[in-house]
């Protein structure tokens, strides 16, 4: 049986989970009105106390909606994450923390890290198993968007070809991430560090924007990329080049002039290759190598941790609504107790009763579970923005099978226990009921 279900397709073994989890709501909805038909009662029942109804739906689908999109924003959040790293193969950089370091390669985060070398960095530029090295320098920013100095490769690398204008030509050229709030041709004064500190600390030289890059999803869509030998200048340091060739661009650097960088991205020839030069600098004391995929894998270890916690809340919270639907509908059914009495007295058999009770409740589940779903689509869209808005990172998450799953589980449970209060109806004399 297990080799069976195995064989079956991942979209396959969804659609059979979300059937079994349908079924018992299906079996109860033939078994139960099985030659009678309880839908006019039903339906009059529903437009009689048709405000109480759409208030108790209203509770059903909000509570829905919101465990819903809960789940499905980590969900995108963690693929978000992962595709901005996707271009940072290896990093090499100082001993120190993996963490700290992607965070600040990648994800531009503010760090306090140490530098490589000149020798350093020519020992990896050199190395015959690596296409790309390109080192990085921060610390600089314009009204919020950091600065960071590279090389022309490493844009072309992160972005592709420049959407607007060109690459940088001289030492005050910049391009742009594809949300920075310039323009290209405008000038701007960069300042040190970031925030208020950056507002009053000024360099007093002035950059030109060049160019604007492509949409790359991460949160060098908001930076402001300059040539690296421009930030070691501002910053009153040697440009990484001889006297005699002080204006060149890019690499190859001289290690006597290299004032060192806190990173250095790795592009190598082969995969192979990229696990030889992470094994080749992962020198302790000297030099740390690391994948930023994997650093990502460990943060997800811990994430994961926290998704089984939200998804034990969810269920747990899913219960709790469970049994508040349940008493709710105890309430509810309290309202046409005089009714179902009245149908028994003239002669109504107890199952079309109880047909009756569970198809209202059952209606008020389902719907309020529906409109529950669409609640989640739009949360999902408004949660994403305001996600993206904040990290720089492009979150697209959407509603998948396990939310599903999770409804139909939901639904399916009250279903069971709509039962209940069609039992707790008959359950009271047609004397009683009558007197209500």
């Amino acid at each position: 049986m297990l080799e069976l279900w195995h064989g079956f397709s991942a979209t396959a073994q969804d659609v059979v989970t979300l059937c079994a989890l349908a079924l018992p709501i299906a079996a109860l909805g033939v078994v139960l009105p099985r030659g009678f038909a309880p839908i006019p009662l039903i339906r009059a029942i529903l437009w009689r106390f048709r405000w109480a109804n759409a208030l108790f739906v209203l509770l059903i689908a909000v509570s829905v909606g919101l465990g819903v999109a809960l789940l499905a924003q980590e969900r995108g959040l963690r693929a978000g994450t992962a595709a901005a790293a996707d271009k940072f193969d290896l990093i090499i950089a100082a001993p120190g923390s993996e963490v700290t370091m992607m965070l600040a390669s990648v994800y531009l985060q503010p760090a306090d890290a140490g530098l490589l070398d000149g020798v350093t960095y020519a020992s990896i530029a050199t190395d015959a198993r690596v296409a790309m090295a390109a080192p990085l320098a921060f610390g600089d920013s314009y009204q919020g968007a950091p600065i960071v100095g590279t090389t022309a490769e490493f844009v072309t690398h992160l972005a592709g070809p420049i959407a607007q204008g060109r690459i940088w030509g001289d030492h005050a050229d910049a391009v742009i991430g594809a949300d920075v709030p310039l323009a290209v041709g405008d000038g701007f004064e960069p300042a040190h560090g970031v925030g208020d500190v950056a507002e009053h600390d000024a360099h007093g030289e002035e950059f030109h924007v060049v160019g604007r890059l492509a949409p790359t999803g991460s949160p060098w869509d908001r930076a402001i990329i300059v040539p690296v030998e421009t930030v070691w200048e501002t910053h009153g340091l040697a440009n990484g080049h001889r006297p005699e060739v002080a204006e060149q661009l890019g690499p190859p650097f001289d290690p006597e002039y290299f004032p060192g960088t806190p990173a250095v991205v790795v592009r190598a020839t082969s995969i192979g290759a990229t696990y030889g030069l992470k094994s080749s600098f992962a020198r302790a004391g000297e030099t740390m190598a690391f994948f930023p995929g994997s650093v990502l894998a460990s943060l997800y270890a811990v994430m994961g941790d926290v998704r089984q916690a939200m998804s034990l809340m969810a269920v747990v919270t899913q219960i709790l609504v469970a049994a508040s639907v349940l008493l709710g509908l105890f309430i509810l059914s309290q309202l046409f107790q005089r009714q179902m009495a009245l149908l028994q007295a003239l002669g109504a058999p107890r199952r079309f009763v109880l047909s009756v009770v569970w198809g209202y409740a059952n209606t008020l589940v389902v719907a309020g579970a529906m409109l529950g779903l669409i609640i989640g689509f739009a949360s999902v869209a408004i949660l994403s923005d305001i996600v993206s808005e904040r990290t720089g990172v492009r979150v697209v998450a959407e509603i998948g099978w396990s939310e599903f799953h999770l409804v139909a589980g939901f639904v399916s449970c009250v279903s069971l226990l709509s039962v209940v209060p069609g039992f707790a109806v008959l359950s009271r004399s047609i004397v009683s009921g009558l007197r209500a």
